[in-house]
């Protein structure tokens, strides 16, 4: 190997920067000689975010509507204007158009053709209107949605029975913390643009592992190399492939799924590079301690798995149960996601306190990993496995 021809009395920032380099490259030459390493670096993200931005992000910025039956039991005049208010509802969508039987209703329940049923009074005496939906989406979006909204409906209907009119309306406006406007597509792409170089970063050091396996690394101790700037040249040819990554997954989001990007390129430039090296960094550390390649790829994928579903890559952790989300606080790709939320889509400039508490948290994850993975690779007891 190349290293072994460093000059062994040399010392200082000199010799350093020179192993560095010397490393950088050989390990560089040895991953494009790697046909696995351009899938699984390269396509097999692309592959992934597509997949994901199929299945999550469609109909998602479609008008919210919902398909109803509704059964007039008693026709009368005042039953008659129920109907004709609920039909114009732009929510609600009324099957066949017109009230049906209640056994009819009750069977597009069941079906599952029909989200709910709305039983009108039935006479002109009585004063119940009933919301009848299927029991296993009783909890559903849809039911939930169509009890709030017939729940209001039937409110006003009071008032206007009484002869009173409203004195307080809700008016409702959005605002956002952010100069642009923020869909769940451009929410989903920053998310999985995280997620695949945060995987690449952990999945990445694999041959690392191999070249313990078959001795190399244990050659390499025995050189002037420093294991410490081994692993950062690594973790920086790493750098290489996420760089590749953004930009073609970037590319691949707007192109393909529509989304809007407004790069703050200053914020995206600290953002990537202090997260794509942590993770990198998780990697090594990984890499450090696991004896056989199935090892490895266990302990990341147990990783992989819990920050996906934990830290906001799908859905905001706001929406996750309360005792889950201090377990989101403490993750890196938490702040790696929201950091890249915040340089893509809302052009945060880089004086933003919570900005830089997540890249905080993402230099003390990647300094603490790549500080225990050096060590571990100088101690003597993982050198005599390999």
């Amino acid at each position: 190997m190349c290293l072994l021809h460093l000059p062994a009395k040399n010392g200082g920032i000199n010799i350093k920067f020179n192993q560095f380099k010397m490393m950088f490259l050989a390990q560089l030459k040895l991953t494009l000689r790697e046909k696995q390493a351009w899938f699984w670096g390269i396509f097999f993200p692309v592959i992934l975010m597509v997949i994901f931005m199929v299945i999550f992000s469609e109909n998602s910025d479609e008008e919210f509507k919902t398909e109803v039956a509704l059964v007039d039991p008693s026709p009368n005049p005042a039953s008659e204007m129920m109907i004709s208010q609920i039909s114009e509802l732009p929510v609600f969508e009324v099957k066949s158009g017109n009230p049906v039987t209640r056994d009819k209703a009750e069977e597009w329940v069941k079906d599952q053709e029909v989200d709910a049923a709305i039983i009108l009074p039935e006479s002109a005496e009585a004063s119940s209107v009933f919301l009848v939906v299927n029991k296993e989406n009783e909890q559903g979006a849809a039911a939930q949605a169509v009890s709030g909204i017939l729940d209001k409906f039937v409110q006003q209907a009071n008032l206007l029975a009484a002869g009173a009119s409203p004195k307080y309306d809700l008016q409702y406006e959005s605002i956002t913390s952010g100069t642009n406007e923020l869909d769940y597509t451009d929410f989903l792409l920053t998310g999985m643009i995280a997620l695949s170089i945060a995987q690449g970063g952990m999945f990445g050091m694999v041959d690392l592992v191999e070249m313990r396996r078959k001795g190399l690394i244990k050659r390499l101790r025995m050189t002037p190399a420093n294991m410490g700037i081994f692993g950062l040249s690594d973790m920086v040819m790493r750098l290489l492939f996420s760089i590749v990554q953004i930009i073609l997954l970037s590319l691949i989001g707007v192109l393909v799924f529509g989304a809007n990007l407004y790069i703050n390129p200053f914020t995206l430039i600290i953002v990537f590079l202090i997260g794509a090296l942590s993770f990198n960094a998780l990697g090594y550390f990984f890499s450090s301690f696991s004896k056989t390649t199935e090892a490895y790829m266990g302990v990341a994928n147990i990783c992989s798995f819990l920050m996906m579903f934990l830290s906001g890559v799908f859905f905001p952790i706001e929406t996750m149960p309360e005792w889950i989300q201090p377990i989101s606080a403490v993750l890196p790709l938490t702040y790696f996601a929201d950091g890249l939320r915040e340089s893509m889509v809302y052009e945060t400039g880089i004086a933003t306190a919570s900005l830089w508490a997540g890249i905080a948290v993402m230099v003390i994850w990647g300094a603490v990993t790549f500080l225990l993975g050096s060590v571990l690779y100088k101690r003597k007891a993982i050198a005599a496995d390999r």
